[in-house]
């Protein structure tokens, strides 16, 4: 391994990558009147929506940790400000689904767009291998901060 290589110093990128992205997440919840909390759930959110998922408050409270009191005043204020709705299951009509509205998708792409397309010509310098290498260090990464969280 290049001395530029080290696990310690990749450890280091990959939060300096983290503080970046948290730093831009922050001024876009600040411009649009967002506690970090309601970024981080509307995220969730948006990425449940492309996948085609249903979110209930009581998933969304256990992915972002939060107990059920946090997790109601993160709905309400979504919901509020009018980038999610709350819709009865279909199927249960016990349950409640949260629904993203497309004012957040247009918020979300207005703001993000240009970084995400940034994002993709900058991986466009590297090949399939090197993105499949990277993708599975993103993913295994991923993994071991989710089970020391867990612990």
């Amino acid at each position: 391994m290049e001395p530029s290589q080290t696990p310690t110093q990749l450890i280091r990128l990959l939060r300096g990558l983290t503080s970046e992205l948290d730093l831009f997440g922050a001024e876009f919840a600040a411009r649009n009147g967002l506690h970090p909390t309601d970024l981080r759930g509307l995220i969730h959110l948006l990425d449940a929506d492309r996948a085609g998922a249903v979110v209930t408050p009581g998933r969304l409270g256990a992915a972002l940790g939060l107990n059920s009191a946090g997790t109601t005043g993160l709905v309400d204020r979504l919901a509020r400000s009018g980038l999610i709705r709350r819709e009865r299951d279909e199927e249960d009509r016990r349950k409640v689904r949260l629904v993203v509205e497309e004012r957040a998708v247009e918020l979300g792409e207005a703001f993000f767009g240009g970084l995400v397309a940034d994002l993709m010509a900058a991986m466009g310098a590297f090949g399939e291998v090197e993105l499949a290498v990277a993708r599975r260090f993103l993913v295994a990464m991923t993994g071991v901060v989710a089970a020391a969280r867990a612990d």
